[in-house]
């Protein structure tokens, strides 16, 4: 049994409900009000946390425009600078502390994915309950130390990760003595398509690395984080806009308020229908047998009359003997007269 881990006021577990995430990410198009109302309506829609991003442009790469920071690999952003990109789609790190505190008073949970050590410093002093190392950064093996020594939950996405990045990552969290490691099934194409998401690789990741595992979600609808869930995935995270139309680096590919009630909605019922490993019956289903077959009289018959294929059959309902018993009582000879529609029962024969 893998252990428990908490977030928040949020425990992870294999019996406790699946942890869903709403990721504010660029989608507040540098207004804070529209970042606040965001936060409502991530509350709104059943979200148990909000997440956001912690970085500056200067923070995570340099302002250059030569080749190797020009983006051109077929992306919903190719055209821009690395530089450019992330100065449109940061987080002022005046707003943050505001944030967690408005999302705290709606009952969210919120915290961020640093980038470099400085926003790990000021997440620190905003009490972060945990962190998130997005895909990108599952490499950068010295901030993932840094993040890990704070002792707090650490949730790794796994996109652009081979087994020795995940490796090498969880290498990183154990050496300064975390195990509160959280790994997610992610597929770093934004959006990205369906037939990519491979989440048969959520057990297997379960049973190779020995932790909980999560989904984190760039394909378009719910289809994926519900099957996600199905196969085992403890957290969920999609991206969340209050409308695609206010556009943005990330709008095509993150969820509206209704859709991501809707996914909400969905994962709960998912968690009811996958339940426990039960054969007991329900008191509703063990009384619902009565339909289930039985051995019939389905011909008025005489006594001294021979059970025949013709007179007694297996139907429903299910008042009379057992079916298996069938083969044995063929041949049998009634007792006395018996009227059709009459269940079979022992000592009617001989």
């Amino acid at each position: 049994m893998i252990k428990e881990l908490k977030i928040g006021d949020k425990i992870i577990s294999e019996k406790d409900p699946v942890f869903i995430i709403a990721e504010l990410s660029a989608n507040h198009n540098q207004d804070f009000d529209i970042a606040i109302k965001t936060i409502e309506s991530i509350k709104e829609a059943g979200a148990d946390a909000v997440k956001l991003q912690t970085y500056t442009p200067d923070t995570i790469t340099i302002d250059c425009d030569n080749e190797y920071f020009q983006i051109k690999q077929g992306t919903i952003w190719d055209g821009k600078t690395l530089y450019r990109l992330y100065k449109e789609a940061y987080t002022p790190w005046e707003w943050q502390p505001r944030l967690k505190e408005y999302a705290q008073k709606l009952g969210l949970i919120c915290f961020s994915s640093p980038f470099d050590k400085s926003a790990v410093d000021l997440l620190e002093k905003m009490n972060s309950p945990a962190y998130k190392i997005a895909s990108y950064e599952i490499t950068d093996i010295p901030l993932i130390e840094y993040v890990a020594s704070k002792q707090k939950p650490v949730i790794i996405s796994t996109g652009i990760a081979t087994l020795s990045d995940i490796e090498e990552a969880m290498a990183a969290c154990r050496k300064v003595g975390n195990e509160q490691i959280i790994l997610l099934k992610c597929t770093s194409s934004y959006p990205a398509p369906v037939e990519e998401a491979n989440v048969k690789t959520i057990p297997n990741i379960k049973e190779t690395f020995n932790v909980h595992v999560g989904l984190s979600d760039h394909t378009l609808g719910n289809t994926v984080a519900l099957a996600a869930v199905s196969l085992g995935a403890k957290l969920v995270e999609k991206h969340f806009i209050l409308d695609r139309k206010l556009g943005g680096p990330d709008s095509s590919f993150s969820m509206e308020p209704e859709e991501f009630k809707q996914m909400v909605d969905s994962v709960r019922n998912v968690e009811k229908a996958l339940g426990t490993i039960n054969y007991e019956l329900t008191p509703k289903v063990e009384k619902g047998r009565i339909f289930s077959r039985s051995l019939f009289i389905v011909k008025d018959v005489t006594a001294g009359e021979i059970i025949t294929e013709e007179n007694v059959k297996s139907i429903r309902p299910g008042y009379g003997l057992h079916p298996k018993y069938y083969n044995d009582i063929l041949g049998k000879k009634f007792r006395k007269d018996f009227k059709k529609g009459t269940p079979l029962k022992w000592g009617q024969f001989e």
